[in-house]
């Protein structure tokens, strides 16, 4: 494997090409764990038949671990975008239509939403009488089954250069409730300070599959405490605004 060819660097990654492959090598301090079940959610959800790079390898390369994938070439949906904005509803459009595409496999091997949610409310630092609302809240949602990515925003999705979408970066798919998954994807676009395109989205996506937008929205307090896990200073604020509400409006 050669790694002379950067093409993404990220907190504890770095990203690099050889060819037709992507290597993406993680630092020392990540967990393994994490890791390998990086690449088993990768694997299983590429047994769906949705359109994702094959993984080739999982492996250590100077003393790293690594996972080694397909090489999708073409530019991300928001690159896309911003390249064309006469063509935002379009491009939106389309992002809807994936993330509904997604919803539609099962992958009944993968972590559970609720287990993995409930989890994070545990480790979120909110008092416990938060804890104890957002816990009980969790408990009384629908439980389903469907396939989610978990961190489905417009920088995980590759156009090749024939309009073909691909969707990279599985590392939280779960199963569980669709509405959890649109529900985090709202929440990417408001700590992304993109509100204006968040609320356009969800507009988009509750007309398109026919969802109560409060629906979603009883996930959000919910979605902003599992967000606190990563312990961002610059987000505790907003975060907290969000999870503390009990009767989201």
């Amino acid at each position: 494997m050669k790694l002379d060819n950067v093409i993404a660097v990220r907190k504890d990654k770095t990203v690099y090409r050889d060819g037709d492959k992507t290597i993406k090598v993680f630092n020392e301090k990540y967990s393994k764990s994490d890791i390998l079940n990086e690449a088993l959610n990768l694997a299983r959800v590429e047994e769906t038949g949705l359109n994702v790079p094959k993984i080739h390898e999982v492996g250590v390369v100077d003393g790293k671990w690594c996972i080694v994938t397909d090489h999708i070439e073409g530019k991300t949906l928001a690159k896309a975008y911003e390249d064309n904005p006469e063509l935002m509803e379009d491009y939106l459009k389309l992002f809807v239509e994936i993330q509904m595409e997604i919803h539609e496999k099962q992958c009944p091997l993968l972590t559970k939403l609720k287990d993995k949610m409930r989890r994070k409310i545990s480790l979120s630092g909110l008092d416990a009488t938060t804890r104890y609302e957002l816990s009980t809240r969790l408990d009384g949602m629908p439980k389903h089954t469907k396939l989610c990515h978990g961190d489905f925003i417009p920088t995980n999705i590759i156009l090749k250069s024939d309009g073909t979408p691909y969707i990279i970066d599985w590392a939280h798919a779960t199963q569980g409730n669709a509405s959890a998954d649109v529900a985090r994807t709202y929440l990417q676009f408001h700590l992304k300070n993109n509100a204006e395109m968040g609320d356009r989205y969800l507009d988009m996506f509750c007309l398109m599959s026919d969802t109560p937008k409060q629906y979603v929205q009883q996930w959000m307090p919910i979605v902003a405490a599992s967000q606190m896990v990563k312990g961002k200073d610059e987000e505790r604020e907003f975060l907290l605004r969000w999870a503390s509400v009990c009767d989201y409006e």
